[in-house]
């Protein structure tokens, strides 16, 4: 009978979870880079090659998996939505609505989700607008993220209308332009990038408004 030879070892099984935890902080990394070289060198001014020598990828790992600049910024906006807390804001919102029954609470709720997302979101977003006269795919992206905040509006605003909260004269239309106005990351530039207003202020300032137009 032949003994094994213990020298021999059996071949290490293939571990697909810390294949995929590299690229998930790979991809992460990427992400990062991208936002901080866009917000330092304007859209225009930041080229692929860069960002992948610094996040230290292939400038193919970037195309295939983000599909090049656009992708990047689709990207930067939806890990700023995502907000800090323990699970994503929109996650967060939808559980403060099913759970609170007094509507300026949720909305008091809303104007701090505001000011979690906006200081995040709104510079890229405003770095987009400002390209995306000399860009069509940069225009059609804009497109995109604001119908996508104003169906997230509307969302919110048929909820506030089932639950009775919407005063009889705001239309659930209504009620979702208002709300996509006072979120939008336009008034964040004007009053706390241009005026300088402090971050509470400014989400008891939406806070407030939303309440005065909406109950």
């Amino acid at each position: 009978m032949t003994v094994p030879d213990k020298r021999v070892k059996g071949r290490r099984p293939y571990d697909s979870s810390r294949r995929r935890e590299r690229a998930r902080q790979a991809r992460d990394r990427v992400v990062r880079v991208a936002e901080e070289q866009f917000l330092a060198h304007g859209y225009a001014g930041t080229s692929v090659v860069a960002i992948a020598e610094t996040a230290q990828v292939s400038v193919d790992t970037i195309y295939k998996t983000f599909g090049g600049k656009p992708g990047l910024v689709r990207a930067i906006v939806a890990r700023a939505l995502e907000g800090e807390g323990p699970a994503p804001a929109e996650q967060r919102s939808d559980r403060l609505q099913v759970e609170e029954p007094d509507p300026r609470r949720i909305i008091a709720g809303w104007g701090q989700f505001v000011a979690e997302l906006a200081p995040r979101g709104s510079p890229i977003v405003m770095l987009v607008r400002s390209a995306a006269a000399a860009d069509p795919e940069l225009h059609d992206l804009l497109a995109d993220i604001e119908a996508a905040r104003l169906r997230r509006m509307t969302q919110n605003a048929r909820r506030f209308r089932k639950a009775g909260h919407l005063r009889r004269d705001v239309t659930v239309s209504m009620a979702a332009d208002i709300m996509w106005t006072y979120t939008s990351p336009e008034l964040y530039e004007l009053l706390v990038t241009r005026r300088g207003m402090p971050l509470q202020r400014y989400a008891h300032f939406v806070t407030e408004a939303l309440i005065a137009a909406l109950l």
